[in-house]
């Protein structure tokens, strides 16, 4: 089912030109909507059952590890298969084939035949064979600069320093979290009607809090292998301030335009929960709230580590805001109209960063009124054609709905800078600048703007002799542009699901459609290595396993590096 931002019982919402402009959608931070914070309350609210049934490793840390997670709805496994990577093979580019650890979440039981086929088959990634039953299949590599010192750490009876996990979050990171029917996995349809996995990449990022929970056995095990007498358990603090690292690449880009209509639905589920935020006066509690999330967001940032320049200085700038907006906070008189003053405040003083960081901290406010819009961030996609549309309701569709696509010039090189292509190795996205590489021809369809421009000029022409005629009568004539009127008429009720930038410009940022989604997946402690790829934490600060059926405020974003017992 979708909901239409425009229905006139939802209260007032940002506006599509600000929302949806790309450097705001790569400034986004995770929210109390993201996927890994309604897959914790699902899990802990329905207290899942996870129980480790085999535990096969060697001391160095190599074998295979089961689990069997028991829901209210039915019961799965996650089957870890640990393996030697020689330094040479260590990569994590998608043209790996080698991993530190590869892994599947699978519905039912895993008798042994079943077993030694993933045994066979997961290692291989993409080349492997799997059936329905694989829910999720994906891959990780240790972290070169935390799991030796952890293992040694543990082994030496100490505990790690904390300054570690601030510097790089986790012990693994996964290079790709494959679903929806990738390589014969079961497609998204089949889990539309399962209530543990029905909303948008719920079963993948639950079987990356799976890898988090196997990386602190494993290094406990591995510690206890090497020193059986001295060797102690990570401390818990340790444990949740651990997370699981991803290094996501321009395959994640093309996503957010290829599905404008979930995208949309994902937009509007955050501007309406923000839009009820601001409808809510503001009391002593709630202020008092929003300043300890102040706070704690800006110890967040000042620990997040980055070599990338840019990026740098983006977090320099909400820095100095945050700092900036807290000693005006704390100056303010409680008001009923607060949140709005807020809000003001950020847009007139404050970057980008600050003002959709502001954003994900009101969401933590009132999560009555936020967490259920969580459940609706699914969608039915698909564009039907509408042949009997007037040409000039078309007409008019294109120049009022698209007008932000017309208002571009791209007319010039600058503008036709990119194309985007899908590579004969891999079938992964790439990116090539238009003057220097060739394969231009086989550009892939992401310049929207470019799109409609040329169909409404084509409109303009055909219409100067057929101003009576129909859209079928049109697309006979110019077949070509049946794919982009579908777009224009399946999007015509969505106000957020086109981006409104020319992904061909020389100065475009993949980084930021990177950024966008990301940021709805839950990532945090974003690290840029180029234009092109970045390497994100899920799941930091996040509840543990065994902490699962204890009381939960789901209080645990924006994570904080933690002192441990004796130090100052």
């Amino acid at each position: 089912m979708s909901y239409s931002p425009s229905a006139p019982s939802q209260p007032a919402m940002r506006p599509a030109a600000q929302v949806m402009d790309l450097d705001r959608l790569g400034s986004q931070f995770q929210s109390r909507l993201s996927f890994v914070r309604s897959s914790m309350r699902r899990m802990m609210n329905q207290q899942w059952r996870i129980q480790r049934s085999q535990f096969d490793l060697d001391s160095e840390g190599f074998g295979t590890a089961i689990y069997r997670i028991d829901t209210p709805n039915a019961h799965y496994h996650c089957v870890i298969l640990s393996a030697y990577l020689p330094p040479e093979k260590r990569s994590d580019r998608v043209i790996a084939d080698q991993w530190d650890v590869s892994f599947v979440l699978l519905a039912g039981d895993v008798d042994d035949q079943q077993l030694q086929d993933l045994r066979r088959n997961v290692p291989l990634q993409e080349a492997g064979r799997f059936d329905s039953r694989v829910l999720v299949l994906s891959r990780a590599n240790r972290s070169l600069r935390n799991f030796d010192r952890f293992v040694a750490a543990l082994a030496e009876g100490v505990q790690p320093q904390p300054q570690q996990l601030a510097e790089v979050g986790y012990l693994y990171r996964t290079t790709a979290v494959y679903g929806n029917g990738k390589f014969g996995i079961a497609d998204f349809s089949c889990l539309q009607g399962n209530e543990d996995f029905n909303q948008p990449f719920s079963a993948q990022m639950f079987t990356v809090y799976l890898l988090r929970h196997f990386s602190i056995e494993q290094i406990e095990h591995m510690a206890r292998a090497r020193n059986p007498q001295r060797a102690v358990g990570l401390d818990v603090a340790l444990q949740r301030y651990l997370g699981v690292g991803n290094s996501t690449g321009l395959g994640m880009a093309p996503f957010l335009i290829n599905h404008p209509q979930l995208v949309n639905q994902w937009v509007w589920a955050r501007e309406t929960a923000l839009a009820q935020v601001m409808e809510q006066a503001a009391d002593l509690p709630h202020i008092a709230r929003l300043r300890s999330l102040l706070e704690r967001a800006h110890r967040h940032v000042q620990q997040t580590v980055t070599d990338d320049q840019r990026q740098a200085s983006i977090d320099q700038r909400t820095l100095a805001d945050l700092a900036n907006l807290l000693q005006w906070f704390d100056a303010q008189p409680a008001s009923a109209d607060l949140w709005r003053r807020v809000q003001a405040w950020t847009q007139t003083y404050g970057g980008t960063g600050c003002q959709e960081l502001l954003v994900s901290l009101l969401l933590e406010l009132y999560p009555q009124r936020v967490d259920p819009l969580a459940e609706q961030m699914a969608v039915s996609e698909g564009f039907r054609l509408n042949a009997d549309m007037p040409l000039s309701e078309l007409r008019a569709l294109i120049e009022n709905h698209y007008r932000w696509a017309l208002d571009f010039d791209l007319g010039s090189p600058a503008a036709n800078h990119f194309f985007w292509y899908r590579s004969a190795e891999k079938e992964e996205p790439r990116l090539g600048e238009r003057a220097l590489e060739p394969g231009a021809e086989k550009e892939m369809q992401l310049g929207i703007a470019h799109n409609i421009q040329r169909c409404h000029a084509a409109l303009l022409v055909y219409m100067e002799q057929h101003p009576q005629q129909l859209t079928a009568h049109f697309l006979l004539a110019r077949p070509h542009f049946k794919g982009t009127v579908c777009r224009l008429q399946g999007m015509a009720r969505c106000a957020f699901g086109e981006i409104r930038a020319n992904l061909m410009d020389r100065n475009m940022l993949p980084i930021d459609l990177l950024r966008c989604k990301l940021a709805f997946f839950g990532a945090g402690k974003f690290d840029p290595k180029s234009s092109r790829w970045v390497r994100i934490t899920l799941f930091q600060g996040a509840p543990l396993v065994s902490e699962i059926g204890q009381p939960f405020d789901d209080d645990w974003n924006f994570a904080v590096m933690p002192t441990l017992d004796g130090e100052v």
